[in-house]
């Protein structure tokens, strides 16, 4: 069966409470950084407004917690921090048309009513879900967006710290099914020193086998890359020539950093001021359709938060975004869900097992290099 995105269903304006409904509202902001009182903040879900010429729109490139400036007709979503002083800014908090704005939740839900049984075991993902459908449904969907959207990885350095993840994921970017990956140090930092010392945190990738002095071999890998000045010239100098770095740097994917408190070095690509990182993600979120983040609990929230759960296409269509979290623990999931992204899917296991998986399915016909990694796989 050929995959095709869900339908989008708009809303029905010609109602008579939407038919009916006024202008939004607008007032100027006060000073620089600050929004009025009143102001409407965004969801993650289609938002339409209506301006004052009648129409109905809906707003592009939204995301979640920021204000809604309209200038002559056009609507722009802007975090509260960028706001100008005397930006037309829109106010309101009723969702429902009285104010102007109508947060529609159910574009993309199958219309034909209501469920007939009220009550029913295992409706919320657990530990005990089966997840062979949500995997189906993720292989369709990347094979999909490799050619027609833009697939966004959020990984935690838990993907280094396997061999066989580690080479999932590098086939996974050099399949062509990663098109920007998002990280903090510990990721890159952890993958380069696999690519060089065979270890992560001193630990052999395979064996698990601790080697003597092991844990300098990671602040020896940043010692090189700040002497270097570059991932790229630490790649070239240590002629490290396989891994999840490696591969984007050679297929020239982007890598974005984000720095924290935590990181050791670091490395000298990664940004050490939170906005500013904030910024670069945002770019990437805008033209996010799917995004798969593992094992990494607040830069998945963070990124989550981000991200819209549509995308207007080039042709004017509405598609659904698709946003997966993959962790062992349930906590993960439910804490993305209760900051907001209740549209994203749980996959409970742990990341290795994952990649193995997802890289054996999605692996082009090319039977030796696929047979190969399962041959790892399973020594």
């Amino acid at each position: 069966m050929t995959f095709s995105l869900p339908k989008y269903f708009p809303p029905d304006f010609t109602v008579e409470s939407l038919a009916r409904a006024p202008a939004v509202k607008l007032r100027p902001a006060p000073r620089d950084g600050v929004a009025p009182d009143n102001f409407h903040a965004t969801s993650n879900y289609p938002e339409y407004l209506r301006l004052q010429s009648g129409k109905w729109v809906l707003v592009s490139e939204s995301r979640m917690d920021c204000v809604l400036v309209v200038r002559d007709e056009t609507v722009e979503v802007v975090e509260a921090r960028r706001l100008k002083r005397n930006d037309s800014v829109v106010v309101g908090r009723a969702e429902n048309g009285e104010d102007g704005i109508w947060v529609h939740t159910s574009g993309f839900e199958r219309r034909g009513g209501e469920r007939s049984d009220k009550f029913s075991f295992r409706m919320r993902g657990t530990r005990e879900t089966p997840f062979s459908r949500s995997y189906d449904q993720l292989y369709d969907i990347l094979r999909y967006d490799r050619n027609n959207g833009y697939i966004v990885w959020v990984l935690g350095p838990a993907v280094a710290f396997d061999r066989d993840s580690r080479d999932a994921m590098q086939g996974l970017i050099e399949g062509g099914f990663c098109h920007v990956l998002l990280a903090g140090n510990a990721l890159a930092t952890h993958d380069l020193e696999a690519g060089y010392f065979r270890t992560g945190l001193g630990q052999d990738i395979y064996s698990q086998a601790l080697n003597p002095l092991g844990h300098y071999n990671h602040l020896d890998i940043l010692n090189a890359a700040r002497k270097a000045g570059s991932i790229c010239s630490v790649i070239e100098r240590l002629r490290i020539r396989e891994g999840i770095i490696y591969a984007c740097e050679k297929r020239r994917i982007p890598y974005l950093l984000a720095g924290s408190i935590r990181d050791d070095g670091p490395l000298p690509e990664v940004y050490a001021n939170a906005y500013e990182a904030q910024d670069a993600m945002r770019i990437h979120a805008r033209r996010a359709t799917t995004v798969i983040a593992l094992a990494t609990q607040l830069h998945a929230i963070a990124f989550g938060n981000m991200v819209p759960s549509y995308q207007i296409t080039r042709a004017g269509t509405v598609r659904p975004v698709y946003f997966y979290i993959v962790d062992m623990s349930e906590f993960s999931a439910d804490k993305l869900a209760n900051r907001g992204s209740a549209q994203a899917t749980a996959i409970l296991t742990n990341v290795q097992d994952f990649m193995i998986n997802l890289w054996n399915n999605l692996a082009e016909k090319n039977h030796r290099g696929k047979t190969k990694r399962k041959e790892r796989s399973s020594k």
